[in-house]
């Protein structure tokens, strides 16, 4: 009888021990955090460099401080709007052109309805309780137009978003030449400037809380509902959410119409502060809107955006436009320091590409 042979284990392999996972140097961690901040940190470097420079600390003061947020609020708006369309991997370089349309048109109406002629060459607007919500539906429905103009052009005509929304802010900004005859209007009615342009709640004004408005709603928008979820995924992958099932050139039309309505807002906000719609004074628009959206961390190759980060890239150019002023520099250096911005912020999305790919 054969006897049982035990059977002979398998060789192991020595025991080791698990050497602690290495961890991300200070400096790497410092990068990282740089280009995901990078923006915050600059900005506050900016106001604590005018806060210093700037005479009698002028910067500082609360008057100078309420003028910011102002101003602020006009570019908020049309970043919101800019946001959207870069994030579907689009462009709008007509922001400005529709701002200023829009505030002539509902400017004109304004001063239409008020009164006649001569009673508003003297300031007088008996009939101004009426002219006004006329003036604010034709300024909101001028912009939506114009966006719905532009979204119909870039999904209809396959055209590109460069090309289509170039062409109707010569068409805008032309249009509310001829509405005009090339000159500024007069004053419009002193209630809708008291009420809308420095009207204040709670001791904060109007503009700053529709713009704070804005950016809640549209941060929700973007964030936690299917209107984000739709423009985010055609930014990613035009083709891919076509065949998803995702209605793309309704989205789209959808999108750059939320964008005019956007300017109309704006524009209508520009008429209150001043009281008249100043075409020349709105050349830089675009570039500050699309400043604000870049700078603030939106991809300008779509499908990533957000909207806190327009929100904080918006005060780059409007503090720089500041500090410069208060100053005594040259304002054209604005121009100069935020396109260049643009490119450090571009380049920066590059390099997270780059990474996230790796």
């Amino acid at each position: 009888m054969a006897t049982p042979t035990t059977p002979i284990p398998p060789p192991q392999a020595p025991l080791e021990i698990d050497a602690p996972a290495p961890r991300a140097g200070t400096a790497r961690l410092m990068v990282l955090a740089l280009a995901n901040f990078w923006i915050l940190f600059f900005l506050l470097a900016l106001i604590v460099y005018f806060s210093i420079t700037t005479p009698n600390h002028a910067f500082l003061s609360t008057t100078n401080f309420k003028n910011l947020a102002l101003d602020t609020s006009e570019v908020i708006l049309l970043g919101i709007g800019e946001t959207f369309v870069i994030v579907t991997a689009g462009i709008d370089l007509s922001v400005g052109g529709i701002l200023v349309f829009s505030g002539v048109a509902g400017g004109l109406v304004m001063l239409h309805f008020s009164g006649t002629s001569a009673q508003v060459d003297n300031l007088q607007y008996p009939h101004a309780s009426t002219a006004i919500p006329l003036g604010i539906a034709v300024a909101l429905a001028a912009g939506t137009g114009w966006g719905l103009l532009n979204g119909l052009l870039v999904t209809l005509l396959r055209l590109p978003p460069f090309i289509v929304t170039l062409g109707s802010l010569g068409m805008a900004f032309g249009g509310a030449d001829l509405l005009t005859g090339g000159t500024n209007l007069s004053s419009v009615p002193t209630g809708f400037q008291n009420s809308l342009g420095n009207g204040t709640i709670l001791g904060i004004y109007v503009p700053v809380i529709v713009a704070l408005i804005a950016i809640v709603i549209a941060h929700v928008l973007l964030t936690q509902t299917r209107f984000g979820r739709y423009t985010a995924a055609i930014g990613s992958n035009e083709e891919g959410s076509r065949r998803s099932g995702v209605p793309v050139d309704l989205h789209l039309i959808k999108v750059y119409a939320l964008t005019g309505f956007l300017c109309g807002l704006a524009g209508l906000i520009d008429l209150a502060r001043f009281g008249t719609e100043n075409i020349s004074s709105h050349n830089t628009d675009n570039l500050n809107a699309i400043a604000a959206v870049v700078i603030g961390g939106t991809s300008l190759f779509g499908g990533v955006g957000t909207i806190i980060g327009t929100l904080v890239g918006a005060f780059i150019p409007t503090v720089l436009q500041n500090g410069f002023v208060i100053n005594g520099i040259d304002p054209f250096w604005q121009e100069v320091l935020v396109g260049a911005t643009i490119i450090i912020a571009v380049y920066i999305d590059q390099w997270r590409r780059r990474r996230t790919s790796k």
